[in-house]
């Protein structure tokens, strides 16, 4: 060997290469020529390296390993060829990469009303969503209309916030001052007011005929068929009620006091009306129209938190708003938009949408000139003559409303009055919100005139053109397929609805339909709710089962065979199609049945496997029904099913040895009574006990278990037992309603105590991280 130089490398004299014509000898000869020299010392080929490369012209065989290594070695290091000689040294360098080419993105669509159409998401502002929402007007109890809207914004919330991770700022409003609660809060008062004096059998008699009399007259009047079938309904109960008392009063008997109390209570209607054109206009005292609603909106709140339904970020109420709403009215007025007219302010329709950078109507422009619609816009006690004549166009609107003898009022600089209907929303979403949001949402009903109204007074005040990006409306809800309507007595209350139904068996039907369409809220619609719960609980029961299977740490991951293969490709098919049914104006309806598909397959799956003796692979079982989740079935919380565990296991062993003893001894009662336990008692309590292949298999797990969120929802779903609860939802009455005993009801007391004191256990283990 030849060192050439101590900085380049170890070399060799290739010269006897020269000699050697025939090129299968030549590599052999340079093979072990190379075996027992260093080739690899330096980082740069040197000179006679490169000589040597050329003359073997071609990579040499995997037998002559040395010459094989040697060859790689150089070529790795050889200069690339762009630019440079094969003689010129240089550097080891990458060689060139290509990205994929990818697939298009699915991208968020929803339907805008201001369009139409849906149209891809884009937020103002990065990553951040402004929503406003159109909360309810309390002057009663929340119906299944208003659930329509609010679980339907609550799941499109729940999406865009935890699926598609939008920082989303919910702001909603109260309405608490209002011509409805104005009208009921006045007629509740002259009600009370008029039982309270305890008029006589004679006097109530005397009074409803008298009420009678306006009430046939406005029967008389209505066209509307469904509105004059409920008058009608309303005048059979009077009458049916008249019949007794009237009996009573002429036979000079005194009447017995159910008489009177069923009279007035199927007359409180009309009797209210009555009063209140006699006596409403003495009702002043602002305090009398705040305690209804202060009321009915707790009640709201309960009904939304039974339901499940995410609080707002921020709620606004009229009532703590009026300022604020004097001054939007106020810069209205000074843009140019608006009027006053004796003491009221009115917007100036024509006046804004003469205006190019304007558009009046922007929802619905077919409905404009609608004065069915803007009169009940404008609420019952606004449609009066003198009031429609202060008008400059019938198309105009109240901003500002001059208070009349009774009904309550602010200051203002145009005198006493109350906020329109329409102001309140855009005075409080421009107050929390600024100039423009992103999402508004609401009712179908509302589009015009109330939102077509917020949007060309909220663009009056800001002078722009964008108030509201996106326009949401959650579609209609029926009564098995009737128009269902507070002022028609038709409709559902939500305590009522969840007396039959849970929350999650309300939301999946919600889930199961178009959240901007038309729902029915029929038996047939709930049946297939209750029938998907059970489809996906059991599913979770079943891979619940599997993962409670013993096994080390290491066993858990299980090698995949073709069936795991071809699971989990289906797995990541139905995640894709989930995910572009959301980005499809989140249809949740195409994205449950992607879930029940897949749900499907992998039980075909577990029963494959159970039949072959085999255990299912747990890992890729517990990512898709953590996946499934989003179906709205819950997983058991750890912490009570380990509590729980230990004595079910007892009373399994228990169960089973005296099974055994019964078919040994064949005392078919026993087997009865262990049959009863598993079939009827456990179900009870939350818990179901499996017998398998006639023995119990440990290593698969023998019993399953549901258990009740809360004891409270028990005691609510024991209609056999229990008939009124107090507003925890603790029961007050038997079935037959009598009040419960105090030595029940405290027996009852701890029972709930000791509940909710291991539930709270839990949740403490949860927020300490154990």
């Amino acid at each position: 060997d030849k060192l050439k130089s101590a900085e380049v490398t170890y070399s060799f004299d290739y010269g006897f290469l020269l000699r050697i014509s025939d090129d299968t000898l030549r590599v052999e000869a340079l093979n072990e020529y190379l075996s027992s020299r260093s080739y690899l010392a330096g980082y740069e080929p040197s000179q006679t390296d490169a000589e040597a490369f050329v003359l073997l012209c071609r990579p040499p065989t995997e037998r002559h390993v040395h010459v094989l290594r040697w060859y790689k070695h150089i070529a790795a290091l050889k200069p690339q060829t762009n630019g440079q000689t094969p003689e010129s040294k240089g550097k080891r360098v990458q060689p060139p990469w290509s990205p994929p080419e990818g697939t298009d993105v699915s991208k968020l669509c929803l339907y805008n009303s201001l369009t139409r159409t849906k149209e891809v998401f884009v937020p103002q502002k990065g990553n951040r969503v402004l929503w406003y929402c159109c909360g309810p007007t309390v002057y009663d109890a929340s119906h299944m209309g208003h659930a329509r809207s609010y679980i339907s914004f609550d799941i499109l919330r729940r999406i865009l916030k935890d699926y598609f991770k939008y920082d989303v700022f919910y702001c909603m409003n109260i309405t608490d001052i209002d011509d409805k609660i104005i009208k009921r809060a006045r007629q509740n008062y002259l009600l009370e007011q008029y039982g309270e004096k305890k008029p006589s059998p004679s006097q109530i008699l005397q009074d409803v005929l008298t009420a009678r009399t306006p009430f046939k007259a406005k029967l008389a009047e209505t066209t509307d068929p469904d509105k004059k079938q409920m008058l009608e309904r309303l005048d059979a109960a009077v009458d049916a009620a008249l019949g007794p008392l009237q009996v009573a009063v002429q036979s000079s008997a005194a009447g017995d006091t159910l008489q009177n109390q069923v009279l007035l209570e199927e007359a409180k209607d009309l009797l209210s009306d009555w009063l209140d054109s006699q006596f409403g206009s003495q009702v002043t005292e602002n305090s009398i129209f705040s305690l209804l609603p202060k009321y009915w909106e707790g009640e709201y709140h309960k009904d939304m938190e039974a339901l499940n339904v995410l609080p707002p970020d921020v709620l606004t109420r009229v009532s703590e708003y009026v300022p604020e709403i004097v001054e939007f009215v106020k810069g209205i007025v000074d843009n140019g938009y608006g009027y006053e007219s004796n003491g009221s302010v009115y917007f100036d329709t024509a006046k804004f949408d003469s205006c190019p950078a304007h558009s009046y109507a922007k929802l619905v422009p077919e409905a404009v000139g609608d004065q069915k619609a803007l009169q009940e816009g404008e609420g019952d006690l606004s449609i009066s003559a003198d009031r429609l004549s202060e008008k400059r166009s019938q198309n105009d609107f109240a901003l500002w409303k001059a208070s009349k003898p009774g009904e309550p009022s602010w200051d203002s600089p145009w005198g006493k009055g109350r906020p329109g209907w329409h102001i309140e929303c855009s005075a409080m979403a421009g107050s929390i919100l600024g100039e423009s949001m992103d999402i508004h949402g609401g009712g179908f009903d509302l589009r015009f005139p109330h939102h077509d109204n917020e949007l060309a007074q909220s663009e009056a005040y800001f002078e722009n053109d964008h108030w509201v990006r996106y326009f949401l409306h959650a579609g209609h809800l029926t009564i098995a397929g009737c128009k269902m309507s507070k002022s028609l007595k038709n409709f559902i209350t939500i305590k009522d609805a969840l007396a039959k139904h849970t929350a999650r068996q309300l939301r999946l039907a919600f889930l199961m339909h178009s959240w901007k369409d038309t729902l029915d809220y029929s038996n047939n619609t709930m049946e297939s709710a209750i029938q998907f719960e059970r489809f996906i609980n059991e599913f979770f029961l079943n891979v619940k089962d599997i993962l409670r299977s013993p096994t080390d740490i290491t066993g858990q991951f299980e090698k995949w065979e073709a069936e795991e293969i071809e699971l989990n490709k289906s797995f990541y098919e139905k995640k894709t199609s989930v995910h572009e049914a959301l980005c499809d104006n989140i249809d949740t309806r195409s994205a449950l049945e992607e879930m029940r598909a897949l749900v499907g397959q992998s039980n075909t799956y577990m029963a494959a496997r159970r039949s072959a003796k085999l255990l299912p692979n747990r890992m890729l079982l517990q990512s898709i029904a953590l996946n499934t989740a989003l179906c709205g079935g819950t997983p058991l919380p750890p912490y009570l099913e380990s509590t729980v565990i230990p004595y079910l296991s007892v009373l399994s062993d228990f169960r089973e040895d005296v099974r055994k003893i019964a078919r040994e001894e064949k005392v078919t009662e026993l087997l009865r009574l262990c049959d009863e336990l598993r079939d009827n008692t456990l179900p009870e309590l939350g818990v179901r006990l499996e017998d398998r292949d006639g023995k119990r298999r440990e290593e698969e797990g023998h019993f399953r278990i549901h258990l009740h969120r809360s004891i409270l929802e028990m005691f609510r779903s024991e209609t056999d037992k229990y008939s009124n609860f107090d507003e925890t939802g603790f029961p007050t009455h038997d079935a037959e309603g009598k009040e419960l005993s105090k030595g029940l009801a405290k027996k009852l007391r701890k029972l709930y105590e000791a509940q909710e004191k291991l539930y709270n256990e839990y949740l403490q283990s949860t927020q300490n991280g154990s």
